[in-house]
């Protein structure tokens, strides 16, 4: 059996994972993820109490009971970065014995939500309404890291859109990972779908151009028209790809809901994103419970 060493998993001198400071007990089967530590009591707010609240660094996490379904709620900050040291510590608590270092012979899978913010690609996505990512379209990189098992990919649908959109040479390979089949049927039946493309930069990487010339300024407008199987691209974020794809390798279930705050085409921003982001928690709470 194979024994993790100390300087690949971290434990701190409490028994809890390096990053996120949480040990087993203090992690729910069900976790919301979202970007934006202040966040996390927005929706704890919720809860019908909290018994476990944790903090290091942009890694906030409260852990809780809603209508008695038990949630952890956690902040990732910005990027497949850190998504890759969320999602492994996550597994890491749930599928590692950390006291022997090594895997628990029986499997937790987890369902992680994520409820994050997003900019529309389409010109009929409009601003302040939710969206659910039925593909997460990785521009990251993060993925060729790992040996992944070739299924796991949209392999087609990720040669289709390199050959649409011209795809540079010196940018990242694209990979596409779907979402998980049963958090999609579960809370996402009346929310438009589509592919969401994960981004490793909020300027370049996504079109915008300040004072910094874009390498391939037409990318958008190829994005905007890719076309595969019925499936779109809608949005960007930049958590999608890592979290889907991750998720998958390890044995959990992913979904990503994002309220859309800009519509890149129309070139339109939300006068109070706010009242949508909350709209989205008390919706994907409620869906949650629906069992």
């Amino acid at each position: 059996m194979k024994t993790f060493k100390d300087s690949e998993l971290i434990i701190n001198p409490d028994g809890s994972i390096y990053h996120l400071k949480l040990r087993p007990e203090q992690l729910a089967d069900t976790v919301i993820v979202v970007g934006d530590q202040g966040r996390v009591p927005k929706i704890s707010q919720h809860f019908d109490r909290v018994e476990h609240e944790i903090q290091n660094r942009e890694f906030r996490t409260h852990t809780g009971y809603y209508k008695n379904k038990r949630i952890t709620v956690l902040s990732t900050g910005i990027g497949t970065d850190n998504i890759d040291i969320v999602i492994n510590e996550l597994d890491a608590v749930a599928n590692i014995d950390l006291e022997t270092r090594t895997v628990k012979s029986k499997h937790t899978p987890l369902n992680i939500i994520r409820l994050g913010t997003s900019g529309a690609v389409q010109d009929d996505v409009p601003v302040d309404t939710l969206v659910a990512s039925a593909f997460g379209m990785g521009f990251d990189g993060l993925l060729h890291f790992y040996r992944v098992d070739p299924d796991l990919t949209e392999q087609d649908m990720a040669d289709a859109f390199v050959k649409h959109t011209d795809w540079g040479p010196r940018l990242p390979t694209p990979y596409i990972v779907a979402s998980s089949g049963s958090l999609i049927r579960q809370i996402a039946g009346g929310l438009q779908q589509g592919i969401t493309a994960t981004t490793n930069g909020f300027y370049g990487p996504q079109g915008r151009e300040l004072r910094i010339p874009l390498a391939f300024p037409d990318l958008n407008r190829k994005i905007e028209t890719f076309r595969h199987a019925g499936h779109r691209v809608i949005n960007f974020e930049m958590e999608t790809s890592a979290l889907y794809a991750l998720s998958k390798i390890l044995g959990h279930n992913a979904l990503t809901v994002c309220a859309v705050i800009a519509n890149r085409v129309r070139k339109e921003y939300s006068k109070d994103y706010q009242k949508t982001v909350d709209q989205m928690i008390l919706y994907v709470l409620n869906k949650i419970v629906e069992v």
